[in-house]
Parts: C-alpha cells; sequence; structure tokens
C-alpha cells in the first residue's frame, strides 16, 4: 500500500469520527458521502476515478461504521442522476424507492461501483434525506440531506487533492421568542406564570 493510499484511508476515518461525533451520529442513521477519486488524485472530477482509491475512502468510512452502526450511502455521480448506493437494509428501514442500474466507474463513479460491490446486499435508489453527509471532492451532496443543514468544518480540509466539506442535519427550530428548544431551560416554565400561558 501507497503512502497515500493509507494517509486517504486515516483521513477520512478521522473526518468521519469528527462528524459523527458533532452530529451525534447513531445507530441506523444515514450518512451519505459524495466522493471525486478523480479529484483526490488531483485530476479534474470524471477524468481519473480509480477503485484502487475508492477501496480506501471505503476503508476509511467502514473503521467508524463497525463501531456506531450508521447506514454508509455512496452518491453516484451526474451520469446515473447522482443516484445513491446503500444496502438494501436501509433502503427498506427508510421505505426509499429503488431504482434499477449498476454503477460503474463511467457512469455512477468509482466510489459508487466499489460501494455496490462492497456493501451488504447492496441496491439504488434515487433520492434520501441523509441524517449527515460528507463530500471529498465538492460533487454536491446537499440534495440528499434532511433539512436544516448545518456545516461542520474538518480539521482535515482535503483528502488527497479534494476538497472536503461536512454537515449534519438538525430539527427546524420553530416558534418566536417565546419558544425554548431544551429541557435544561427552565425559563420556559417561570415566563408562563408571570406572562401568561397559551391556552
Amino acid at each position: 500500500m501507497s503512502n497515500l493510499e493509507n494517509s486517504i484511508s486515516v483521513d477520512v476515518e478521522t473526518i468521519v469520527r469528527e462528524l459523527a461525533s458533532v452530529a451525534g451520529l447513531r445507530a441506523g442513521q444515514l450518512l451519505v458521502i459524495g466522493t471525486s477519486t478523480s479529484e483526490v488524485l488531483g485530476h479534474r472530477i470524471g477524468t481519473s476515478g480509480t477503485v484502487e482509491t475508492a477501496a480506501q475512502i471505503y476503508a476509511g468510512v467502514e473503521a467508524v461504521r463497525k463501531e456506531i452502526g450508521f447506514y454508509p450511502v455512496y452518491q453516484c455521480c451526474e451520469h446515473l442522476n447522482r443516484a445513491l448506493v446503500l444496502s438494501r437494509e436501509a433502503a427498506e428501514k427508510y421505505n426509499l424507492d429503488e431504482v434499477a442500474a449498476v454503477p460503474v466507474p463511467k457512469a455512477g463513479g468509482s466510489m459508487a461501483a466499489y460501494a455496490y460491490r462492497h456493501l451488504q446486499e447492496a441496491c439504488l435508489v434515487e433520492t434520501m434525506q441523509a441524517h449527515a453527509g460528507i463530500d471529498i471532492g465538492d460533487t454536491f451532496i446537499g440534495m440528499h440531506l434532511r433539512r436544516v443543514a448545518v456545516p461542520v468544518r474538518p480539521s482535515i480540509r482535503s483528502i488527497g487533492a479534494a476538497h472536503v466539506t461536512m454537515a449534519f442535519a438538525r430539527p427546524k427550530l420553530i416558534g418566536g421568542v417565546r419558544a425554548v428548544y431544551t429541557l435544561e431551560d427552565n425559563s420556559g416554565l417561570a415566563s408562563e406564570q408571570t406572562s401568561g400561558s397559551c391556552d
């Protein structure tokens, strides 16, 4: 294994751990990963991807998945309309509609092609709303994140030569100036006694 390959795996593991920690990612939740292996290797997206690079990224994700138990989801390239590779178990749990295609490096991308062949009973779905996401190489995963997306700044800003961005989704905050968002905020009960209730 080359130094670059080893570095890719270790760096991916690091950023996945960071995102999982900040996001509070739990077992059974969805983590979408968009990757350009071409960008990782310092080339223009879609021109020079390799399954060897994909294997190292996959290994880094798997190291954390085995501990936490989230569902990894790999985004395809534009030629498959950014469809998503995941386990059939995850697709069924979230009632996602399967689409018919087998990702290959030239139509789906090296990362999706590798994941399709290595995930447990992999399938392809068209869209989803994931709980968190990592984008390695500016492939634009935002279309598959739940609202509201919260950016996370990784300690490692690039994997190989590919720019890294990360985000997790939080529930929408509803209400106005009187709204309370945590049980620890006791001002909610106190203010009810002094300023009238909604009933």
